[in-house]
């Protein structure tokens, strides 16, 4: 089972949760999953960030 952590940015009505080792998604459709590779993670941040 997975554990998902909600952003800490997000509101409650919009939900961005992580699973560690899995991707995201979005907790209003938490039975859809964006898989994502530690590479790919790496990625998405830096674009997050910039």
């Amino acid at each position: 089972m997975t554990r998902w952590r909600k952003s800490s940015y997000s509101a409650e009505s919009n939900c961005v949760e992580v699973g560690r080792g899995v991707g995201i998604r979005d907790s209003k459709a938490p039975s859809v999953e964006l898989p994502l590779t530690a590479h790919q993670w790496t990625l998405l941040l830096r674009l997050v960030r910039s």
